[in-house]
C-alpha cells in the first residue's frame, strides 16, 4: 500500500519537482522489495493490538499486485509487468470483488492493469479487463450495487482506446463515466441537499467531529501530559468540534437518506 502511494505520488511530481519524484519512486521500489521479500499479514504479528477491528481480512496478496501495478505505471519497467504475470495465480489476481477500500484492492488492480489491454500492449491481461468491465457495470445507475463507489480512472483509459464497456443491454461510454464521476465529486464537495462538503477544510461547511484520534484529542501543546488509550473516551464522546483540523480528509459521508450526523460515534459516516 505504501509502495503504491509513493509510486503514484512520483507521477504527480514528475514535471513539477523531478528530483523529489525520483526520490519517491526509488523509495517505492525499496518498500515494495521489502514487502515482497517478507510476505505476510501485519496482523499476524500485531494480532492483539489490531484485531478484531483492523485485522488483515482480505490478505496481503492484493496489496502486492496493487504496488506492482503502480510501480509499472510509474517506472514503465517490464519487471513489474512480469511480476504480475508470474504472481497472478499465487496472489489471487482472479478475485473479483466490486468494492475498493483499505483492505481490498482488486477493483483498482483490474482497472489499472486493464490499460495494458486497451492500449493493445498485452492481451495476456484480458482477464483483468473483463473483471474491470464487471466493476464498471456494477456502478451504473439502475443496476449498481449500493455499497460501491464510483471511479473516474477507467473512463480515461476507455477514451484513449475509443471503447465502451458493454453491460448487458446497457453500455458505459467514457462520457457517461466522466459525467458520473463528476457528479460524485461535486456531491462530495458540497453539491448535495445539506450543502455540506465532506472534505475537511474545504468550503464553508464541513465535518467538525470526525472519527479520528489525532484530530479529536488535544494537541501536545494544549495537553503535554500522556493520554492513555482508554482516556480518550471523554474526547470521543464530547459534543465539541475536534481541536485539530485534518485538512483534506474525506469522510464516509451521508447515510442513504442524505443525512449526516457529524458525530464521532457514527463512525461509518464520520471516519476519514
Amino acid at each position: 500500500e505504501t509502495a503504491a502511494a509513493l509510486a503514484a505520488a512520483s507521477i504527480v511530481f514528475r514535471k513539477r519537482d523531478p528530483a523529489y519524484s525520483r526520490l519517491l519512486l526509488n523509495r517505492a521500489i525499496r518498500v515494495f522489495n521489502f514487502a515482497d521479500k517478507h510476505r505476510g499479514a501485519y496482523s499476524s504479528s500485531l494480532h492483539s493490538a489490531v484485531c478484531p477491528f483492523y485485522c488483515d481480512v482480505n490478505g496481503y496478496q492484493d496489496e502486492l499486485l496493487w504496488g506492482a501495478a503502480w510501480l509499472h505505471k510509474a517506472s514503465r519497467k517490464r519487471v513489474y509487468r512480469e511480476y504480475i504475470v508470474k504472481n497472478e495465480v499465487v496472489l489471487r489476481a482472479g478475485d473479483t470483488i466490486n468494492e475498493f477500500g483499505w483492505d481490498n484492492k482488486h477493483a483498482g488492480i483490474n482497472v489499472l492493469i486493464s490499460k495494458e489491454v486497451l492500449m493493445g500492449k498485452a492481451d495476456y491481461f484480458e482477464s483483468f479487463k473483463q473483471n474491470a468491465d464487471g466493476f464498471i457495470c456494477s456502478l451504473l445507475p439502475g443496476i449498481s450495487h449500493p455499497q460501491v463507489q464510483y471511479s473516474p480512472a477507467y473512463s480515461n483509459y476507455l477514451s484513449h482506446a475509443n471503447k465502451v464497456v458493454p453491460c448487458g443491454e446497457t453500455s458505459a461510454s467514457p462520457a457517461l463515466l466522466k459525467h458520473l464521476a463528476k457528479r460524485q465529486v461535486d456531491y462530495i464537495l458540497g453539491d448535495n441537499p445539506l450543502g455540506m462538503s465532506y472534505m475537511v477544510g474545504y468550503g464553508a461547511r464541513f465535518p467538525r467531529r470526525i472519527h479520528h484520534r489525532g484530530s479529536s484529542l488535544p494537541s501536545v501543546a494544549a495537553h503535554p501530559a500522556r493520554i492513555g488509550c482508554k482516556a480518550g473516551t471523554r474526547y470521543y464522546l464530547s459534543p465539541n468540534p475536534n481541536p485539530n483540523l485534518l485538512v483534506g480528509a474525506v469522510v464516509g459521508g451521508p447515510n442513504v437518506s442524505d443525512a449526516f450526523p457529524d458525530s464521532r460515534p457514527y463512525f461509518q459516516e464520520s471516519e476519514p
